[in-house]
């Protein structure tokens, strides 16, 4: 249903600063490695599928963020 997503009528799960450990599920286009929290994507640079890593969020966007690996 349209309109029922992130940055419609829900709150971004995560925060810039905190802290959360993810698991790489997918790559997007430009190479970024996805991690997803409650459904929310988070964009992860330097990581591959499958890499299990700790993260700080950077910038938090409507419907997505950005993290950097902190390990």
């Amino acid at each position: 249903m349209y309109g029922s997503g992130f940055g419609y009528d829900r709150e971004a799960p995560v925060k810039v600063g905190e802290r959360y450990r993810v698991k790489i599920e997918s790559l997007g286009k430009g190479g970024d490695g996805i991690a997803k929290i409650q459904g929310f994507v988070i964009f992860v640079p330097n990581t591959r599928p499958g890499d299990e890593v700790e993260v700080v969020i950077n910038s938090v966007k409507r419907k997505f963020a950005f993290a950097q690996v902190i390990e």
